[in-house]
């Protein structure tokens, strides 16, 4: 069976750079950090005291006070997110209207969480240490379990399709979305709500990736200059939250409702490094792989590529193995290639990475301007591709890709391309 041609029509998300896309987009590009001292807990004992943190967020008139008292904060950011990717694309808040011109029982939503209501368990555990048993909420587990973000989107707007969520630390939001691309170009459904969301910035979560050693320490007096990709001391990730968001539409069902479109999903890679826990194989075999699984999914050669937004979490390994990966994979041209992670800019926003990076790498395919990879001072010899240091430039994209990596050796990779 030829499979479908699959187009992105909606943009949504929430982040510590901004609230709704365009101000994402101007903050990554003009080199804007998000990221500053912890506030949503005194982070005074912590090696980490910095982070990205979602601020002044509207969500009145889009939540119910109702529902916002129910659900954990990831499912607030994943709601939000919908809503400006679904007036983004042109639909209707409720697809069950008679009038809409959707079928609600062809729209589909997978929208994950690397981690899902951590918050929640948090807070929730401390009560019941203190008070007791009864004292825990009725709706404490609906509001933890990582499918909910799915789950309100799809109730929200009456989505009967495919709903459900993906799990794979911080490759969620690009499986995710590359479950959803499946599942529109194998015909399973027409249109699909995809991404991720997160928030994990709780006591809780810095505690446990203080102890294993992954997070920055060298610049909690610096918080802009905490997360660096590929610089030489770059000394750990620096953690983020909120939500990705995107309206996949099958190609011909969004020309023929007059939608705009922003630019083609034409592959999906997906691998395991059956290697460790937490490090990334040698040599980014895995996510080499990736690459290419994504790259003949989508019919394409190495030297179609114009730009990849990488993983680049600014961590010894990650960014090491994700060069040596692009590397091995496009050869000589990997040296041509623009590659960036606005990650320096945004932090990391574990199951919603994937969410606002293949936001990104589209936004780059629309513009002609490649966002840059912000506090790369000090070069490093074995991380020596073109990352597009401190300032954005213009190039024409055609093709572009992002890439994602999670603890268990989950490895994901999208890849766009111009309409």
């Amino acid at each position: 069976m030829n499979r479908r041609r699959v187009v992105i029509t909606g943009y949504g998300a929430v982040s510590c750079v901004g609230n709704n896309v365009n101000t994402m987009w101007d903050s990554v590009v003009n080199g804007r950090c998000g990221i500053g001292r912890v506030t949503l807990f005194d982070p005074a004992d912590f090696k980490t005291q910095v982070g990205g943190e979602v601020k002044n967020l509207e969500w009145q008139g889009i939540v119910s006070e109702k529902d916002y008292r129910r659900v954990d904060s990831f499912v607030t950011f994943a709601l939000v997110a919908f809503d400006e990717a679904r007036r983004d694309a042109g639909l209707p808040a409720d697809f069950r209207d008679e009038g809409s011109g959707i079928d609600p029982t062809r729209v589909g939503v997978v929208v994950g969480s690397g981690i899902g209501g951590l918050r929640t368990i948090e807070s929730q555990c401390a009560m019941l240490l203190s008070k007791g048993p009864r004292s825990i909420s009725p709706f404490m587990i609906p509001s933890i379990i990582t499918n909910m973000a799915s789950g309100m989107i799809s109730i929200r707007c009456g989505a009967g399709g495919p709903n459900f969520s993906v799990v794979s630390a911080c490759a969620t939001a690009t499986h995710a979305i590359g479950a959803s691309f499946d599942a529109i170009a194998d015909g399973r459904a027409d249109m699909m709500i995809t991404g991720g969301a997160e928030s994990s910035i709780t006591r809780l979560g810095y505690a446990g990736f203080c102890s294993m050693k992954a997070m920055s320490t060298h610049f909690n007096d610096r918080p802009e200059l905490a997360s660096r990709p590929f610089d030489r001391d770059r000394d750990g990730f620096v953690m983020s939250e909120g939500a990705g968001v995107l309206i996949l539409e099958e190609y011909e069902h969004a020309v023929k409702r007059g939608a705009r479109i922003h630019s083609e999903v034409v592959g999906y890679g997906a691998t395991g490094d059956a290697f460790h826990m937490t490090a990334p194989i040698e040599g980014g075999v895995g996510g080499m792989r990736a690459f290419r699984m994504a790259l003949d999914n989508a019919g394409l050669n190495p030297e179609d590529v114009d730009y990849i937004n990488a993983h680049g979490t600014s961590t010894h390994l990650n960014d090491l193995c994700e060069t040596q990966a692009i590397k091995s994979l496009f050869g000589d041209h990997a040296r041509k290639i623009a590659i960036s992670s606005t990650k320096g800019a945004m932090g990391h926003g574990l199951g919603a990475a994937g969410g606002f990076e293949t936001i990104i790498a589209s936004k780059t395919i629309e513009t002609g301007i490649i966002p840059p990879t912000i506090n790369y001072t000090t070069p490093d010899p074995e991380c020596d591709l073109d990352y597009t240091p401190n300032t954005a430039r213009e190039r024409k994209v055609d093709v572009a890709m992002n890439t994602n990596l999670g603890f268990g050796g989950h490895n994901g990779v999208i890849a766009l391309r111009r309409v």
